[in-house]
């Protein structure tokens, strides 16, 4: 065959791996971009890979089939959770779900102040876009007031424009929980499982009129008779009405009224 033994047996040294690394990182931070815009990247960064090289790589890596682009949540910082001082300073929202008897599932809003753990609304309905968030805050601020911050998850509804439009417009800081993180907002959920243990586990729903009714006497209930072991096992209500203000200066002397209240 007129074949060199050198020839037959030559094993390439070229390592491509460098160019493998750089392409799969220029895929993950722009996913959206082609060859081009990435070989001009490279050489704009000094690396002096030949063109014809980096584009065999780009097609054997199959990046000309654009790859699914994954959202990425910016990197949200733990923030201690703490009792505020007063209410209307820090209000934590969450979303819970549910079906029907029959199947169809619906979903629940729930609003609650974290200074005295009060029930701000609980919405209910099958479908709760970010505008109908934005709505029910609206309708609250009329008799409640604007808080100063909003503790929630990372859902969509709370990372829709009209949501973050109304706490701009507001002046209301959002504290984002860090993903996975359901304790970073564990006010909200120690109130979501008492809701589901007395309604959503409790009954079989018929209907979405049913679920409004039963949770609108819950509120009434939790609001006003719910004794909360951290408020002195006092109601949401009868703590505010005692403590409307709680200052770091006479924390010593509420404590002691909370426990002459209960022995009383």
């Amino acid at each position: 065959m007129d074949l060199q033994k050198s020839m037959w047996y030559y094993i390439s040294k070229r390592d491509d791996k460098p160019v493998i690394d750089k392409l799969n990182k220029l895929a993950e931070e722009y996913p959206t971009r082609g060859f081009d815009d990435y070989y001009n990247r490279i050489r704009n960064e000094g690396l002096k890979w030949n063109r014809k090289r980096v584009l065999r790589i780009y097609r054997n890596m199959g990046l000309p089939q654009r790859r699914k682009r994954k959202r990425r949540l910016p990197a949200r910082i733990k923030q201690p959770l703490e009792q505020p001082l007063g209410i209307n300073q820090n209000w934590s929202m969450d979303f819970m779900s549910d079906s029907l008897s029959y199947g169809r599932k619906f979903r629940v809003l729930n609003i609650i102040d974290d200074y005295n753990r009060e029930a701000l609304t609980i919405e209910i309905d099958f479908s709760i876009t970010g505008e109908r968030v934005v709505r029910e805050l609206d309708k609250l601020a009329i008799w409640r007031g604007v808080p100063r911050s909003i503790r929630v998850d990372n859902g969509p509804e709370f990372l829709s424009k009209a949501f973050k439009r109304w706490c701009g417009e507001n002046n209301v800081e959002i504290k984002y929980t860090q993903p996975g993180k359901p304790v970073q907002n564990a006010y909200i959920e120690r109130f979501n499982r008492l809701y589901r243990e007395d309604i959503l586990d409790a009954y079989m729903f018929e209907s979405l009129e049913e679920v409004i009714h039963l949770s609108h006497e819950w509120i009434q209930d939790y609001n006003y008779k719910h004794p909360h072991k951290s408020l002195g096992w006092l109601s949401p209500i009868k703590y505010f009405e005692h403590f409307p203000v709680e200052g770091t200066l006479n924390r010593k002397m509420n404590k002691q009224k909370k426990s002459n209240l209960v022995l009383s």
